[in-house]
């Protein structure tokens, strides 16, 4: 797989990231969570992090627009100058996913690169820095961990299902309507894990280490890479209504294939 160009070059960014990352972390160890200087290592991190990622892939595809969830986007003037259109060929990048997790030293935290087709992502990479773990995917063309093929888990009872969560931000219109539904899975689920990455989390049902994921307060950064990465390790991924269009949708379900519907109709039948 790692064959492919495209991938090649999006691991290669990846690795970059990493490496910055790292690097702060060491420092950010150094000092208590408190000193002065701990949140601006974090901030410079993120920036110098994405600016790593965004020069890769900049230097192998000029033309093609990137969205960054520090920068935004930005987006190459191709040719005559004219903007690009909204099915071309577009990256979605978190040089951080966890960033809470990063800065208290929490072990949870990842680099995200997808390559989108309008809708649909094609090319997928998840790395975890702190245990070297390479989460990898391209369309049509399986999932894989360190280069080993990967799959979801078998589980098809919400009983016996650990499922993995964000949980919105305190200030987030969505708290309310997200609560009763984590009582309800609470109650219902073998467990509930909040590890506080979501492209992490759902590198993790890939790999079958969860059998599900939820969430109501994603963004496109946030997901796009790990869920082709479910996909593609069989799994299933979609909005809380079942539709596929999850790019711009903020609540997600991603689960092992026989849990998607038992974990979404639990949480339709959520009071609210």
């Amino acid at each position: 797989m790692t064959n492919d160009p495209v991938l090649a070059v999006a691991i290669r960014a990846a690795h970059r990231a990493a490496s910055v990352i790292l690097d702060a972390a060491r420092d950010l160890r150094r000092s208590p969570s408190h000193a002065k200087d701990h949140g601006d290592i974090a901030t410079d991190a993120q920036a110098e992090a994405e600016n790593a990622i965004i020069a890769t892939l900049r230097a192998a595809f000029p033309d093609q627009a990137i969205v960054g969830a520090e920068a935004g986007e930005i987006v190459s003037q191709i040719r005559a100058g004219g903007p690009v259109s909204q099915t071309a060929p577009r990256w979605i990048i978190d040089p951080i996913d966890g960033t809470a997790n990063f800065v208290h030293g929490y072990p949870f935290y990842a680099v995200s690169v997808a390559l989108t087709q309008g809708a649909e992502v094609t090319h997928a990479v998840v790395l975890d820095p702190v245990r070297d773990e390479l989460f990898t995917a391209i369309k049509t063309k399986g999932a894989q961990l360190n280069g080993a093929a990967i799959r979801t888990s078998t589980c098809v009872r919400i009983e016996q299902a650990l499922v993995g969560t964000v949980f919105p931000a305190r200030t987030s219109t969505k708290l309310p309507a997200y609560l009763p539904i984590f009582n309800a899975l609470v109650k219902t689920c073998a467990g509930v894990r909040r590890a506080g990455a979501g492209a992490l989390d759902l590198a993790y049902v890939a790999a079958g280490r969860l059998d599900g994921f939820f969430v109501m307060s994603q963004n496109a950064w946030d997901i796009a890479a790990g869920a082709l990465i479910v996909t593609e390790a069989g799994g299933r991924v979609g909005d809380f209504a079942g539709g596929k269009d999850f790019l711009r949708s903020t609540d997600v379900i991603a689960a092992a294939p026989g849990l998607f519907s038992p974990l979404r109709e639990t949480i339709a039948a959520a009071p609210p």
